[in-house]
């Protein structure tokens, strides 16, 4: 259990230009497993990046195996912090100790604030098929850490998209696009971006993104250029982006989809212990003591 990140840090721009952001550098990530045995790539939240602040964790899980997959997350704790669940294909059904279910199908997705305490579980929703999707834990401040838990979640119909006349496809699950289309969730504490975009070979996707805000793409398919400096950048590779307020991608493949998430840092100190992510020792042992006196 690692009990501190490594930070990368985003200089704020501090030129009154909207200056395009480059890529920093990218990563695979590593292979992993976690709750009953699912198998996973971690791409935040391994040793060579620890996080991007304030994002602790990204994983993507991807297997049409069965054995892979079936054993899922079974029910757990978690303090100080969000999880995002955003399926690509397959199903999994959500539950948690406030009452709250749901399934979560290709297209949907659900985020959750664990705030001072909950339990819940992720389970697959069948037996057999491809299973694809991902989960991002989104740090909360330190005043809001001990916050009433919450949740949201979105069916596929509910996602925000917009199709554009070249052919681009924006799923927006936070945020808001250029061109106005406005995601569902809603989140105050980072107001963070979460977009799934489809990009024809060719293509160019420019966005805003709001000032200071750090900010990454994970490359699903094709291959992409990032930046004025068309910097290329493969499938399957979390991209760091670096300071500036637009975002370039230009698809390279005849067809290419990425996912572009971006918040605003918390710049904090963080101390995490297995499902617990606070500020300090203190209080990760508060967590643990509060867990095992049944107050989740």
């Amino acid at each position: 259990m690692m009990t501190d990140f490594a930070n990368i840090q985003i200089n704020e721009q501090t030129s009154q230009e909207k200056q395009t952001k480059e890529l920093i550098t990218a990563t695979a990530g590593m292979r992993a497993s976690d709750g009953d045995g699912v198998r996973l790539t971690r791409i935040i939240g391994t040793p060579q990046l620890r996080m991007i602040d304030p994002f602790l964790m990204l994983d993507c899980f991807e297997s049409d195996d069965p054995d892979d997959y079936i054993g899922g997350f079974p029910t757990h704790p978690h303090r100080g912090f969000e999880t995002v669940t955003y399926l690509l294909d397959g199903r999994m059904r959500h539950k948690d100790s406030k009452g709250n279910e749901g399934v979560i199908e290709p297209g949907g997705v659900q985020w959750m604030t664990a705030g001072k305490g909950i339990l819940h579980s992720e389970m697959p929703e069948q037996e057999n098929g491809l299973l694809k999707g991902f989960q991002l834990w989104v740090n909360l401040p330190a005043s809001d850490k001990m916050t009433e838990p919450g949740y949201q979640e979105f069916a596929p119909d509910k996602v925000a998209v917009e199709n554009r006349q070249d052919g681009t496809e924006v799923r927006v699950i936070a945020g808001t696009t250029d061109l106005g289309t406005r995601g569902p969730v809603i989140n105050h504490y980072t107001s963070s971006t979460y977009m799934d975009v489809g990009l024809p070979g060719g293509v160019v996707f420019n966005q805003q993104l709001p000032d200071g805000h750090n900010a990454f793409i994970y490359v699903v398919e094709g291959e992409l250029t990032v930046g004025e400096q068309a910097q290329k950048i493969a499938p399957r590779t979390l991209g760091i982006l670096g300071e500036g307020a637009q975002v370039r991608i230009t698809a390279q493949s005849p067809s290419s989809r990425f996912l572009l998430v971006a918040g605003k840092p918390l710049n904090e100190p963080v101390v995490q212990s297995g499902p617990f992510v606070m500020n300090t020792r203190e209080e990760i042992n508060q967590a643990f003591d509060d867990f095992r006196r049944g107050l989740f």
